[in-house]
């Protein structure tokens, strides 16, 4: 397509194979806006195309992702709110019909898969380093570890206990963001080794506390998204380990069966062909 249609706090850029997001940086433009700046969101990440009325004489048009497919919208989780979503394009009335165009343009740009979750992540996330101040401590991230680095002011007796925290990438297996909006905002990193067990964020040393401005969502929503792709593409990886001897079964288990074959000749319930053909495949076994 390559066509430009701005809206309001946001420009689209339909390119052949994705649609480039570029986002205002105004004072009026929401924070996380301002923060992602821009993003390239390939058809094949989308699920659906919607274009409705909006408030005071606009309309939008709205791009749905697929699950799975933008980590941004993952670690959100559905706790956006409506002005924060970066797939809502918001546009004077009087561009329907060009919005309407593109729209169908769009739709008919969407992959087979758009009503399948996305196996990996197809929108990149914010790239680090990264870092942001919570309630009761700071977070970074360099790409490989995350650390948190305790506020005396604010972290609870059982952090000070455990000390500043630095988790590689390697060591955990997902992310939870909880809205600062909410009474228990928090970011906490989900360990592979399960950690001491369930406990409230504030006692947790893999949590940080978000509220009264600390934690921002335009700054710990793109924290927590850049640590999860890192999280999923250090899975994508690893290399699968093979059990030791994968494939071969115990010889006792395979003589005891073939013990069991040869009565079961002897009865007359197995042919000749059949015992020699079982026999042959369970020798294979060993």
């Amino acid at each position: 397509m390559g066509d430009v249609l701005a809206g309001i706090h946001a420009t689209w850029e339909f390119e052949t194979d994705a649609v480039l997001i570029r986002f205002e940086r105004g004072i009026r433009a929401p924070k996380l806006f301002q923060a992602l700046r821009e993003r390239r969101v390939p058809h094949e990440a989308l699920a659906s195309v919607t274009l409705s009325p909006g408030k005071r004489g606009t309309v939008v048009l709205h791009a749905v992702p697929r699950p799975g497919a933008d980590p941004l919208m993952a670690v959100a989780d559905g706790q956006l709110k409506e002005g924060c979503d970066p797939y809502r394009l918001v546009l004077p009335a009087d561009r329907e019909t060009l919005a309407e165009y593109y729209a169908d343009e769009l739709r008919a740009c969407l992959g087979p898969g758009r009503d399948e979750p996305a196996e990996r992540f197809l929108v990149a996330a914010p790239k680090p380093p990264l870092q942001f101040k919570a309630y009761d401590g700071k977070a970074s991230f360099d790409g490989q570890n995350v650390s948190f680095r305790w506020f005396w002011t604010g972290a609870s007796s059982a952090k000070w206990k455990a000390g500043d925290q630095s988790f590689a990438v390697s060591a955990l297996s997902g992310v939870e963001w909880r809205s600062p909006d909410v009474l228990d905002g928090c970011l906490r990193l989900v360990r592979r080794d399960g950690g001491p067990g369930p406990v409230p964020p504030d006692q947790d040393p893999a949590a940080v506390l978000f509220g009264l401005g600390y934690g921002p969502v335009h700054e710990s929503l793109p924290f927590a998204a850049s640590v999860l792709q890192a999280v999923r593409d250090a899975d994508r990886a690893a290399p699968v380990p093979v059990p030791v001897g994968a494939g071969r079964r115990d010889p006792a288990d395979i003589a005891e069966r073939i013990r069991h074959l040869g009565d079961l000749h002897r009865a007359g319930l197995v042919t000749d062909e059949e015992f020699t053909a079982k026999k042959a495949e369970l020798l294979a076994e060993l």
